[in-house]
């Protein structure tokens, strides 16, 4: 039976559990990462090439750090939207940056035409897709041949003494400070969702699987966090 400690979720209870835990959000991800999981954004943000007066998709946005990121990268007279299914996650948001439009929406079935962004992005939301390979093909979709598709992910570390220190951390301190937060069955589920991931190898083939190509990542934190990106493909003869 899926639950918190498996992994898996229906996707209402997924909304509603990132509904609950929004305001304690942006903490926990800075206590979680000491502070650098916007490091991590903010290269994840220059892997998705994208230049002034571009328009970009940046998926699960969340409280819109990543969206943020990108912003700073298409200046103002680009445009960056942010999509989420939690409404209160958007709210916060909205709060943050008024220069992103932040919109609710399901990333297995974006709301955008095919290759209408010259970019799009995913922090963090990957591994809450109900189906990752439809999640990362509707990424693909919106966005124009020759584009960037960008995928910042946690993974699981597969060597000692990391591999140990992540057991530790995030099998039992984590659910802990869930506890402590309020949500204890969210951040049990966090571990939990991370595990069940492909590594980083495993994404990269199921991101060339929906069809893109020059897929490359790179593994930083010691083995914990992994930056994808892929190539939509240019139709022959462009």
């Amino acid at each position: 039976m899926a639950g918190p400690g498996t992994g898996t979720l229906p996707e209402e209870q997924v909304r509603a559990m990132f509904d609950r835990i929004a305001g304690v959000y942006d903490l926990m991800n800075s206590v979680m990462t000491a502070g650098m999981h916007h490091r991590w954004r903010e290269r994840a943000a220059d892997l998705a090439e994208v230049r002034a007066g571009d328009r970009v998709l940046d998926v699960a946005t969340g409280t819109g750090d990543l969206a943020m990121a990108l912003k700073r990268r298409v200046g103002q007279e680009g445009e960056v939207v942010g999509s989420d299914f939690s409404e209160r996650m958007l709210e916060l948001a909205r709060a943050k940056a008024d220069d992103v439009e932040f919109e609710q929406g399901n990333a297995l079935d974006l709301p955008y035409a095919d290759g209408s962004f010259h970019a799009a992005a995913v922090g963090f939301g990957a591994r809450n897709f109900s189906d990752l390979a439809r999640g990362l093909a509707e990424m693909a979709r919106v966005v124009r041949p020759g584009g960037r598709v960008v995928v910042l992910e946690m993974t699981t570390p597969e060597r000692p003494p990391l591999s140990w220190f992540f057991g530790l951390w995030f099998d039992r301190l984590v659910p802990l400070m869930g506890r402590a937060a309020g949500d204890p069955d969210a951040y049990s589920y966090l571990p939990s969702s991370v595990r069940r991931f492909p590594n980083a190898r495993g994404l990269g083939a199921a991101m060339t699987a929906v069809g893109l190509v020059d897929v490359r990542w790179l593994v930083t934190a010691g083995g914990i966090i992994a930056i994808h990106s892929g190539r939509v493909e240019e139709a022959h003869g462009s």
